[in-house]
């Protein structure tokens, strides 16, 4: 956050990058008007409505929610559950914000779109990667439901947050939810796992497309990294950006797992004098511009890496192309810009 996606660690804005997207933004996302365009529908068609039986409980590692009838004002916080709330047919009225990405106060533009004439919503402020919370601003909205699946919400944070309305984080560490969780986990507080289910099958077959349309990635090794100056910043396959390409027919690189020291983080440092030891086929970088991904090729230091040297780097060079990468949300697997292009990218860093 994105991406993209990059959402790091240095401070909290950082961490937001690096996450994605969270994610996905520097580590981990530009404006809407510089924006590829494209569908962003998943191909398998949803039930509308909720199918589920409430109450329902949804637990997750900071705690559990209990939803007494269906939510009607959903509010949305960090990384993809505001494009898989939208996917499952319902529009929340706040979201938060994705400023590396697109500003301050706007909407990623796949998420503008699914809007459509709907009236938009409330856009929740996140000026230092979620290290506070604007709980007067989620006051104001007036949810039923906040959810939170990919993010980084702290105890505290969760437990004020639940004060005012269920809330639904993480199942595990922050940051690591895959992008098949976060969709489920949504359906489920929405009380539409049948959507879900169909949300995710649909999204199942763009996969199985992309990788039966690239053989050349069997047997192939990735890595995906951000340029720290000084150092490099690894995800780790437990990282959704990274982990998503296994779907389509890549591996992530044995090397990334055998140098991470993140203790099962999303990401690692790993310093300019250990960049030999990233072993892998393909590499792709992530970028702010495209200055910067520019000079992330030419760099002396950078190519020590293996994949850089040869010239088998597969780069994001946008922050919005970065967000919808990082990871795919339920908007991004056929958006234009998004995974389709990243793949494309990877198919010739595959074939040199």
């Amino acid at each position: 956050m994105r991406l993209p996606t990059l959402v790091t660690v240095v401070a909290a804005t950082a961490t937001l990058a690096l996450a994605a997207c969270a994610a996905p933004a520097s580590p981990g996302s530009p404006s809407p008007s510089s924006a590829p365009t494209g569908s962003a529908a998943p191909s398998t068609a949803a039930p509308s409505g909720a199918t589920d039986t409430f109450p329902l409980e949804v637990a997750s590692a900071l705690g559990t929610a209990v939803i007494e009838a269906e939510p009607t004002r959903v509010a949305t916080w960090g990384w993809g559950s505001t494009e898989a709330t939208l996917a499952l047919g319902v529009y929340p009225v706040a979201v938060a914000e994705q400023s590396w990405t697109v500003g301050a106060g706007n909407l990623l533009p796949w998420v503008e779109e699914a809007y459509g004439d709907q009236p938009l919503p409330d856009v929740l402020t996140d000026a230092d990667g979620g290290a506070t919370f604007p709980y007067e601003e989620i006051i104001a909205a007036d949810p039923d439901l906040i959810l939170a699946p990919y993010s980084g919400l702290t105890q505290e944070q969760y437990d004020t947050l639940s004060a005012i309305a269920p809330t639904v984080a993480y199942p595990g560490a922050p940051w690591t939810t895959t992008w098949e969780e976060t969709i489920s986990i949504t359906a489920q507080a929405l009380g539409r796992s049948a959507a879900g289910d169909a949300v995710l099958a649909g999204i199942a077959g763009t996969l199985a497309d992309m990788k039966a349309a690239h053989p050349e990635f069997e047997g192939k090794t990735v890595a995906g990294v951000w340029d720290g100056d000084g150092f490099v910043y690894v995800y780790t396959a437990a990282d959704p950006r990274v982990g998503i390409l296994e779907e389509v027919g890549l591996t992530v690189a044995p090397s990334v797992s055998a140098l991470d020291t993140s203790g099962g983080g999303f990401f690692f440092e790993l310093s300019y004098e250990q960049l030999d030891k990233l072993d892998a086929d393909i590499v792709i970088s992530y970028h702010g511009s495209e200055a910067e991904a520019a000079e992330f090729l030419t760099k002396p230091a950078l190519q020590a890496i293996p994949a850089v040297k040869a010239g088998r780097v597969a780069q994001v060079t946008d922050p919005v192309a970065v967000s919808s990468v990082s990871p795919p949300t339920a908007l991004t697997f056929n958006w234009d810009g998004g995974l389709p292009a990243l793949v494309e990218k990877l198919s010739v860093a595959a074939g040199k």
